[in-house]
């Protein structure tokens, strides 16, 4: 990741205590879907597997490996890492539309990592000079969805069922999904 190396490290702790918390989840949740509402009185709840927490994982531990190693692993090593699970997450999201959503999102994730990493690759830095990476159209267009769903995920977090802020076992899990989108936010900015 191009920028201050403290930014990069902050941003690597958040990510990877964001993807460590999901993949703890893993451990502690059941397999079987729930289907009870998330927060009492908020409605029809969403099926929660373990495929969501995995991808969240991935992407908080990989956020956090990029945000440090940045330009020295080979950008094909990183698209290795993240196309496969892309197209995975795009394969199953039109097969199954209950979670389409939410898988679609992995994938634009699992995509917008592909992408910094090879155009990261294609345009390193040299002595403090760092050119533009990457199509700025594409970029703009990532920066956009990232903002807006930092932005959607933080009103999510604080707006709880008659006006209180989400807490406990619904609060921890959006607080870790706003720290990763605000994370890609904050990777692609740097690009």
């Amino acid at each position: 990741m191009h920028g201050p190396n403290l930014v990069s490290w902050l941003l690597a702790v958040l990510t990877a205590a964001s993807g460590g918390y999901c993949l703890s989840r893993l451990r502690r949740a059941p397999c079987t879907p729930v289907t009870a509402p998330a927060v009492p009185g908020a409605g029809p709840g969403r099926l929660r597997t373990h495929e969501a927490d995995l991808a969240e994982g991935l992407m908080g531990f990989g956020m956090a490996a990029m945000a440090v190693a940045g330009t020295a692993v080979p950008g094909e090593v990183w698209a290795w890492v993240y196309g496969p699970p892309a197209v995975l997450l795009v394969l199953a999201a039109a097969r199954r539309p209950d979670r389409r959503a939410h898988r679609l999102h992995h994938a634009v994730g699992a995509l917008a990592m592909t992408y910094m990493a090879l155009a990261m690759t294609a345009a390193p830095g040299h002595a403090g000079h760092h050119p533009a990476a990457g199509s700025p159209a594409l970029t703009g267009a990532l920066l956009a969805y990232f903002g807006g769903y930092a932005l959607w995920s933080g009103s999510r977090l604080l707006s709880g069922p008659g006006g209180t802020a989400a807490v406990a076992s619904t609060g921890l899990p959006r607080a870790c999904r706003l720290s990763m989108g605000i994370g890609m936010f904050a990777m692609l900015l740097t690009m």
